[in-house]
């Protein structure tokens, strides 16, 4: 049974890390995902602030916290996924955390960006991509983006 993130409340769930939502987009996510689940201010004092989310990782692997709530990718990696128990928090209950690929125009070689972005949209290596925790970005339309920058 799937308890999502009421599970926090656990009395043996002493310190949970996420990332400084001051200034990492997955720690904003971890917030607004609490929030979204009633369980904020219930937990506020149990959080430990990792610097980024990889950091924030180190701490559930280390120990230093007893949970945490990290990028699926990073749960699905091969130093956490056979650490533990994770599940995914429903995208409904964050807002999303996009990234993205430019192509400078400074840059001396854009023919090989491009092709290095062309090969990122093939629908072997979005599955992959997937497999390991990432979605790729649709833009209206339904095709993938990628910007090109000053």
């Amino acid at each position: 049974m799937n308890r999502g993130l009421s599970v926090l409340l656990d009395p043996g769930v002493h310190k949970i890390a996420i990332a400084n939502p001051e200034h990492a987009p997955y720690g904003r996510a971890a917030v607004a995902a609490l929030q979204h689940d009633g369980v904020y201010d219930k937990v506020r004092d149990k959080l430990v602030l990792g610097e980024n989310i990889s950091q924030t990782a180190q701490f559930v692997v280390s120990g230093s916290a007893d949970v945490g709530i990290v990028a699926l990718s990073l749960a699905l990696s091969p130093t956490m996924k056979d650490q533990g128990k994770f599940f995914e928090i429903p995208d409904a209950s964050y807002p999303p955390i996009d990234q993205a690929a430019v192509i400078l125009k400074s840059l001396q070689n854009k023919e090989a960006a491009r092709r290095l972005l062309d090969f990122m949209r093939r629908p072997e290596i979005t599955d992959l991509m997937r497999s390991y925790g990432f979605v790729p970005a649709e833009a209206p339309g339904g095709e993938d983006t990628a910007a090109t920058a000053p």
